[in-house]
């Protein structure tokens, strides 16, 4: 029993390690002085992070992402919101067939769905390349919405809503009045999940995006196939930073351990 007990804190270390020592290595070379990525850095300087805010499609596709993770997370929650509701709430012919639907785009591979994608919002309906990418991230951002809020209401207690009817309240005015509030924290955890994801897209973002509009993922990937310069790591420890603090948040709102559920 001792003997696999230390297997496994060996084991568990050796994978924590994998994945961690990579995030070590581009935090320590962002801050180093030389032209190119070296690790170990020889010596400390911050021009690299200051670099990000010099490159013009940087600061472009920044504000671009966010406008569109913001926009595409709260459709998302309008759509996911109510789905979530329904799916928790009534027993209903084909529930596990539309419950799937919902979250197959957490099931299907990314450039998978991003080639259908190209293939039939782009290609086949020919809509812009702007709401093409909208759609798109309200797609692969609808699971976690989902997953987040159907946690959320698997605590409700639905006699708080029927005791809301009885006194006279209509469906719509319970559900804004009572559900909605008593789900608040699930709401929100969602939100930054669902925004984390849509920001950080590659696989669906690569086949939307065309001339003129591009994300910072993307952004990212174009500027190192000409530059060899901290610049991007330096850029990826900001994401990371962003990404550690939504993460805290999502903790103190509701606690990480929700999500296992």
């Amino acid at each position: 029993m001792h003997k696999t007990s230390k297997g496994l804190k060996i084991f568990a270390f050796l994978v924590y390690f994998f994945l961690l020592a990579p995030l070590v290595i581009i935090v320590f070379a962002s801050f180093g002085p030389d032209k190119s990525l070296t690790f170990p850095p020889r010596g400390f300087s911050l021009k690299w992070m200051a670099n990000i805010f010099k490159v013009e499609m940087f600061r472009k596709t920044f504000l671009i992402s966010i406008k569109i993770s913001v926009i595409g997370t709260l459709i998302a929650l309008v759509l996911g919101i109510p789905a979530a509701y329904a799916l928790s709430r009534y027993n209903f012919r084909g529930k596990s067939f539309f419950n799937g639907i919902f979250l197959s785009p957490a099931l299907i591979p990314g450039i998978v769905l991003g080639f259908s994608l190209l293939k039939y919002l782009v290609i086949y309906f020919k809509l812009p390349i702007y709401t093409s990418l909208l759609i798109g991230h309200v797609i692969i951002i609808i699971p976690y919405i989902i997953r987040v809020i159907s946690s959320s209401l698997s605590n409700f207690d639905y006699s708080i809503e029927e005791a809301s009817m009885s006194l006279g309240a209509n469906k719509v005015k319970t559900f804004f009045t009572v559900v909605l509030p008593n789900i608040r924290s699930g709401v929100i955890a969602a939100f930054i999940l669902a925004f984390i994801n849509s920001f950080n897209n590659v696989p669906v973002s690569l086949f939307l995006t065309g001339p003129g509009l591009s994300t910072l993922p993307i952004q990212m990937l174009i500027y190192v196939e000409y530059n060899f310069d901290p610049t991007i790591a330096a850029l990826s420890v900001i994401l990371m930073a962003m990404t550690a603090v939504l993460m805290f948040i999502i903790e103190k709102t509701l606690g990480l351990s929700y999500f296992a559920k």
